[in-house]
C-alpha cells in the first residue's frame, strides 16, 4: 500500500472528481467539513485514524438519494477505488460497513446496525454537518433541489416512520428539522460530537422560534 499522505491526496482527488456536479448539500465542500469534524473528534477517540480518514472521504461518494435509492453504489465505489490502491483487506471491509451503516435513516434498522468506535466517530462528524448554521443551510438548499414548500401548517412532521417512508418524505423542509435534525443532538456518539451538537442545535431552536414568529407576522 502507498504511504497513507499519498492515499489521502489520492482519495481526496477522487472524490473532488466524483462529486464535481453534486448538489450543493452533498459536494466535496460537504465532504471536507465532515472530514474535519471526524478528525477533530477522532483526537479523543481510541480509533484508527486511517480507517476513520478514508470512512469520512468516501461516505457520501453515491449518495442513495441521488441514485434512485440504490444504496450499493456507495459502497461499490468506495471498495473498488481503495482495492485500486491497494489498501489492506480489513481496513476496505471496516470502511465499507461504515459507508452501509452510518446513515440516518439505517437508524430505523437498530437490530441490523453495524458499529465500531470509528463509525462513531464519523457518524457523528456527519451529523455536525447536518446541524447549526450550516446544517439549516443545507436543508434549505435540498429543500429548493427538490422544489419542496418551506412549510406547510396543514402538513404535520412524522414522528414514526418507517425506514422506506423517511427515504420516501416530500414533506415541508421545515418539518426536516422535527423528524431529524432537533433529533440529532441526543444520538451523538462522541462527547467531543455531544459538546458540539448541543452549540448547534441550540443555534437551531432560536432560528426557528425566529422563522415561527415572522411567520406569524409577529416580527
Amino acid at each position: 500500500m502507498q504511504s497513507t499522505n499519498k492515499l489521502i491526496s489520492a482519495t481526496i482527488a477522487f472524490v473532488k472528481q466524483e462529486l464535481k456536479n453534486a448538489e450543493g448539500g452533498h459536494d466535496w465542500f460537504h465532504i471536507e467539513r465532515v472530514y474535519k469534524n471526524a478528525l477533530l473528534i477522532a483526537k479523543s477517540e481510541p480509533v484508527d485514524q486511517l480507517v476513520v480518514a478514508l470512512a469520512a472521504l468516501l461516505h457520501d461518494i453515491a449518495d442513495s438519494k441521488f441514485h434512485n435509492g440504490d444504496e450499493t453504489i456507495a459502497p461499490k465505489k468506495a471498495s473498488a477505488f481503495l482495492l485500486n490502491n491497494n489498501v489492506d483487506s480489513q481496513v476496505i471491509e471496516h470502511v465499507v460497513q461504515i459507508i452501509e451503516h452510518m446513515s440516518f435513516k439505517n437508524s430505523f434498522n437498530q437490530d441490523t446496525a453495524f458499529s465500531s468506535r470509528e463509525m462513531q466517530v464519523v457518524q457523528d462528524a456527519d451529523r455536525l454537518d447536518a446541524i447549526g448554521a450550516i446544517g439549516i443551510a443545507r436543508c434549505f438548499n435540498y429543500g429548493g433541489f427538490k422544489n419542496r414548500p418551506l412549510f406547510d401548517p396543514e402538513i404535520k412532521p412524522n414522528f414514526n416512520m418507517t425506514k422506506a417512508e423517511y427515504k420516501a418524505a416530500a414533506s415541508p423542509t421545515i418539518n426536516h428539522f422535527y423528524e431529524k435534525l432537533l433529533v440529532l443532538k441526543d444520538q451523538m456518539n462522541t462527547s467531543t460530537g455531544g459538546a458540539l451538537a448541543a452549540q448547534r442545535h441550540k443555534y437551531m431552536e432560536g432560528f426557528l422560534k425566529q422563522f415561527f414568529a415572522e411567520w406569524d407576522g409577529e416580527k
